[in-house]
């Protein structure tokens, strides 16, 4: 796999580094950390012998003195160790624990907290346009998407379509999150119709036919997976009333795309819009996370259904977005960011669209998404290159 440089930061000292499956975790502690003791649970041998004793931590470290940072890969697989974890930050100072997982359920359930203050949390994303650089195709990530295991593949579609199997075999039934392994394989593919929508779990229960507190125990699962994320309404300083149920998304476009359904009453078009949004939306947390956290992502509608994207609120922005899927701009594109620029008139304006016009229309900049994506960088401002229209 080609390597990409990515713009997570080292925050020099004990961190943890979460992310799904497959989005370069482990590739980028290799490169930036290419000197470290390094213990992988992913492997069985080594996963029993920690699993059994896991004070051998303790003895590993101690033993290998003049190593200063200490990989975890898959730290969730042995929870345990995070007490043995802990009790060597206090003693071994100025030594740097990376601890690496692809789920958050478990160090939720069995005390995280213990290192709280003593490693911040991290998260690996997929890919980011502007870290492709010339290689980025805008076409390949809207059908594939931007995880690095898909994108370095040469059958993209049968690696997604696995993906999803990866999944639902070695991290929900071996670890035993569901007791129905055929009721969650349901909800995920009920569910992928609410991605860029309001999630109403009712809706959903009644889709896949579950009780609405399983549902709901399954999207806090897929969360905690780190599979899924929700937005929430925009409600600062509101001068109308505003839903109150957040928007649901995949953490990819083309995980979405592979637990989509098809069928002779799906629109492409429709589909495609949704994975456009989901591609726009990933981007914004990727650019939040890695750089710029005092940055909120949200979304705005008012209870008679006018709606704005995505909000990014934040000391020195106030974006509101809307992405179209469609190759021209028409002034009904531009109602929902009206309406919210009339209600917050120090917001700017940004219309994503399909084109490949840079246009301005009343006060809204619309610009080429393959642009936008492209330009966004965690040391840029969003309204960077933009000024000038």
């Amino acid at each position: 796999m080609e390597l990409y440089r990515r713009f997570l930061k080292d925050p020099e000292k004990s961190f943890f580094l979460l992310g799904p499956r497959g989005t370069g975790k482990s590739t980028w502690v290799q490169s930036v950390f290419d000197d470290a003791l390094r213990i992988d649970l992913l492997e069985p041998e080594v996963f029993r012998s920690y699993s059994a004793r896991p004070e051998r931590l303790r003895e590993t470290v101690e033993g290998n003195p003049a190593k200063r940072t200490v990989i975890v890969d898959e730290i969730q697989k042995i929870p345990e160790l995070l007490s043995v974890v802990h009790f060597l930050i206090e003693k071994k100072r100025g030594t740097q624990f990376i601890l690496t997982g692809s789920s958050a359920r478990k160090l939720k359930r069995t005390g995280a907290d213990l290192l709280s203050g003593r490693a911040l949390m991290r998260t690996m994303y997929p890919f980011m346009a502007a870290e492709l650089g010339t290689h980025f195709d805008f076409e390949k990530a809207l059908a594939n998407g931007l995880l690095p295991l898909v994108w370095s593949s040469a059958q993209p579609q049968e690696v997604l379509k696995a993906y999803a199997a990866l999944y639902l075999r070695e991290e929900v039934q071996m670890e035993g999150l569901v007791r129905n392994i055929g009721n969650f394989s349901r909800f995920l593919e009920a569910v992928s119709f609410s991605h860029a929508s309001i999630l109403n779990i009712a809706n959903v229960a009644r889709d896949c036919q579950i009780e609405r507190k399983v549902v709901e125990g399954y999207a806090a699962i897929v969360e905690d997976l780190l599979l899924a994320f929700r937005i929430p309404v925009f409600t600062k300083r509101a001068k109308r009333e505003v839903a109150v149920h957040p928007k649901f998304y995949f953490f990819d476009a083309g995980v979405f795309r592979s637990l989509r359904p098809r069928g002779p009453l799906d629109h492409p078009a429709e589909i495609d819009g949704h994975a456009l949004e989901g591609l726009v939306a990933q981007h914004l947390r990727s650019w939040i996370a890695y750089g710029n956290e005092q940055n909120k992502l949200s979304f705005w509608r008012t209870r008679s259904g006018v709606e704005v994207d995505f909000v990014v609120y934040g000391p020195d922005t106030f974006h509101a977005i809307e992405v179209k899927n469609s190759d021209r701009v028409r002034d009904e594109d531009l109602r929902g960011l009206r309406a919210f620029q009339q209600d917050y008139p120090e917001a700017k304006g940004l219309l994503l669209y399909r084109g490949k016009e840079r246009l301005k229309r009343h006060n809204v900049l619309c610009i080429p998404c393959d642009e936008f994506l492209a330009r966004l960088h965690p040391d840029r401002n969003l309204s960077y290159g933009y000024r000038q229209v």
